[in-house]
């Protein structure tokens, strides 16, 4: 009997900017597959300041994407979220330990946004606010949920949509990679891989609209130019943050 080819079959690019106001540039961003053929994609966005949010973020995906070539073969779809809680849990330790290495890099941490493609569902992993949508025909759909203290006061009826949008304290994370110890990670798992699928830091949803970003991702361009449509548009709109952006789509 013939066996089920079980490759993912897409084409995919990343890319990181510094905007328009930072001095560094704190987001990493990667897409790769294993030899299993199942598809990676990752995006931190690093916080610290004085190129500590540079060093948190890179130990992430670094961690993350050496621990996915490794990757044979996943048996069942529990194996995939047995795997990726492992992980996130080796990349917190590795940047809650080096940041007690030092003054230089107390306090430093990074988000976390990673979708992992695996036969037909893709798994979406979130530690912090950096996003992943669906590319749907009529719109964007979020597939993550901000790991911030407006979105807190948001669920619990306190502030409103409008209100978390322009609020101070938006930026203030409930949950990061390297902050403490251990850490918590959302797992949530979608069965249809045929739309595209993006990843991004709030350097691009804060200064670009969904509307900006349906239309860029549907045009004709190829994902590359897709991606720097994307980093231009938020720059005009003032690049106030680094942008980090990782997109896929399905080849049919």
């Amino acid at each position: 009997m013939k066996k089920k080819d079980e490759k993912i079959r897409g084409v995919f690019a990343y890319k990181t900017d510094p905007g328009r106001v930072r001095v560094t540039n704190e987001d990493h961003a990667a897409v790769l597959t294993c030899s299993a053929g199942y598809v990676l994609m990752v995006v931190c966005d690093g916080m610290g300041g004085h190129n500590k949010g540079d060093y948190a973020s890179k130990l992430a995906i670094d961690t993350v994407c050496e621990e996915f070539r490794k990757v044979t073969k996943f048996l069942t779809p529990l194996s995939v979220r047995n795997w990726i809680t492992r992980t996130v849990r080796k990349a917190n330790s590795i940047i809650y330990n080096e940041a007690q290495t030092g003054e230089e890099y107390k306090d430093m941490g990074t988000t976390l946004v990673m979708a992992l493609l695996y036969k037909d569902s893709i798994f979406i992993a979130n530690v912090g606010d950096s996003r992943a949508y669906a590319v749907r025909y009529a719109g964007l759909k979020q597939l993550t949920q901000d790991q911030t203290y407006v979105e807190y006061l948001y669920r619990t009826g306190k502030m409103t949509k409008e209100e978390t949008e322009v609020s101070e304290k938006r930026h203030i994370l409930m949950n990061a990679l390297g902050s403490f110890p251990s850490v918590s990670c959302d797992i949530s798992v979608v069965t249809n891989i045929k739309s595209p699928i993006l990843l991004c830091s709030d350097g691009l949803y804060n200064n670009a609209s969904e509307a900006e970003i349906h239309r860029a991702l549907r045009s004709n361009d190829s994902v590359e130019q897709k991606i720097d449509t994307l980093i231009g548009i938020a720059n005009a709109n003032g690049g106030s943050d680094n942008i980090g952006i990782a997109y896929w789509e399905a080849i049919e």
